[in-house]
């Protein structure tokens, strides 16, 4: 067992050192498809993301990408009011801090990518409740980068952090509401583009 550790350690090692890390700063934006789960009569509200990375190449096959970017999420819910329907857009905007780890293909411009996302929520228009000050999500998706730098992604973003704070909730039975939990889902389409690294 030891050995086995010693032999996978040294070889860890020698392809850290053969690695020629590459960093190169970046910017990223691109349309939020946003809902929130377990609510009636809500659909799918569109806005945008933007902000910058930092893309850390480690080789041609694996790459670290630190995040931080503006995004405007929440979801679009339908009323009936004096006779007619309306749509209001509720807001949930967020300054996001994550990091998605790059795995691609054969070293090509084909890639998968995965990570976690911590949110900070700087702004709502909810009047009658306070929705949590914060989200934890986890990233998925894939892309394509050309060799100029630009990349074209879709992201799926699941929020974990229950925004009403029903989690836990017991009712006059003793019976938990987990069935409902409201969680932040996005869908995101967007591009990037890296500078040329060192």
């Amino acid at each position: 067992m030891r050995k086995s550790i010693l032999i996978a350690f040294v070889l860890f090692i020698g392809i850290t050192a053969q690695a020629q890390i590459k960093v190169s700063p970046g910017i990223r934006g691109g349309v939020n498809f946003s809902t929130l789960t377990n609510i009636d009569d809500n659909s799918t509200k569109t806005d945008f993301y933007l902000g910058g990375l930092v893309n850390i190449k480690f080789n041609k096959y694996f790459s670290l990408q630190p995040e931080l970017s503006y995004s405007r999420q929440g979801d679009k819910v339908e009323y009936f009011d004096n006779g007619s329907y309306r749509d209001i857009n509720y807001e949930l905007n967020y300054i996001t801090v994550g990091a998605v780890a790059k795995f691609n293909f054969n070293g090509s411009g084909f890639h998968v990518l995965a990570g976690p996302s911590l949110d900070f929520k700087i702004d709502d228009n909810y009047i009658n409740s306070n929705p949590e000050g914060f989200d934890l999500a986890l990233v998925g998706g894939v892309g394509y980068t050309l060799p100029n730098g630009l990349t074209f992604e879709a992201r799926i973003k699941q929020g974990f952090i229950d925004i009403y704070g029903y989690d836990g909730v017991y009712d006059d039975n003793n019976n938990g509401n987990y069935d409902e939990v409201i969680l932040n889902q996005v869908l995101q389409i967007g591009i990037s583009y890296t500078f040329k690294g060192r």
